[in-house]
């Protein structure tokens, strides 16, 4: 995966994301974003000549009231010589049994970041690593834009006074279809969401939008990342 190290180092360099000492917590859902992260993290410790430590967190939601097998992403850990930290939790049940939340993303959403800073710092971490990448940015820019009708974006670097942490996004830099790419040439291990509601959010239909604007305007994803980091959008 040297492309998708490549972008994580220029990432981790520019925005000074990472530094001597940090315990970097990388949250793995188990999909190909996380994982890209996860393995691309551990590969730029070799060379990047910043001494860090590097932990991998799993939140199992257990929708349906079943245990999802995470064992490939604990075998991939014990590879890289990651700790892996694997945390079951009720959230699934308490969405869509106990609320049965009409809008289950955001308060789903919610629990997860909680439950993950505090795993997070449990587990002596002062850092946490998201696979947020280049084309989640400009979705979550014209998401802010087309629902809420303000400039606005996750930041590359977001510190967190009331837990004391640090969230990174190191693959800023790739595409989800470089992600993928790299993810299947390197035969990483992908588990598959149970959600129910996956592929069905406001996310995907914004994924899909920018598709078609695509189609019709190439080039039109490249312009808005770029107008962002002109702006200065959200830390960017």
């Amino acid at each position: 995966m040297p492309e998708i190290m490549g972008y994580i180092r220029r990432a981790v360099t520019e925005y000074g994301m990472i530094t001597d000492g940090d315990t970097v917590a990388v949250g793995v859902s188990g999909g190909k974003d996380s994982v890209a992260l996860l393995a691309g993290l551990a590969g730029v410790r070799r060379f990047i000549g910043i001494s860090f430590t590097l932990k991998a967190i799993t939140l199992d939601n257990q929708f349906g009231g079943i245990e999802t097998d995470y064992g490939p992403i604990a075998a991939l850990c014990e590879r890289l010589g990651v700790e892996y930290i694997l945390k079951r939790t009720d959230i699934g049940r308490i969405i869509f049994d106990e609320r049965n939340e009409s809008n289950p993303c955001s308060l789903c959403a919610r629990m997860r970041r909680g439950l993950l800073h505090d795993t997070a710092k449990t587990n002596g971490c002062n850092k946490i690593a998201l696979g947020h990448h280049y084309n989640d940015a400009v979705e979550t820019f014209l998401m802010n834009l087309f629902n809420e009708g303000r400039i606005g974006c996750f930041s590359p670097v977001t510190y967190l006074s009331r837990k004391d942490l640090t969230m990174v996004r190191p693959l800023v830099f790739a595409t989800e279809r470089e992600i993928r790419n790299a993810v299947n040439r390197a035969g990483l291990p992908v588990v598959k969401s149970a959600c129910p509601v996956d592929g069905c959010t406001e996310r995907q239909w914004t994924k899909e939008f920018l598709y078609d604007m695509e189609k019709n305007h190439p080039g039109i994803t490249k312009r808005i990342f770029g107008a962002m980091r002109r702006g200065q959008v959200s830390g960017w």
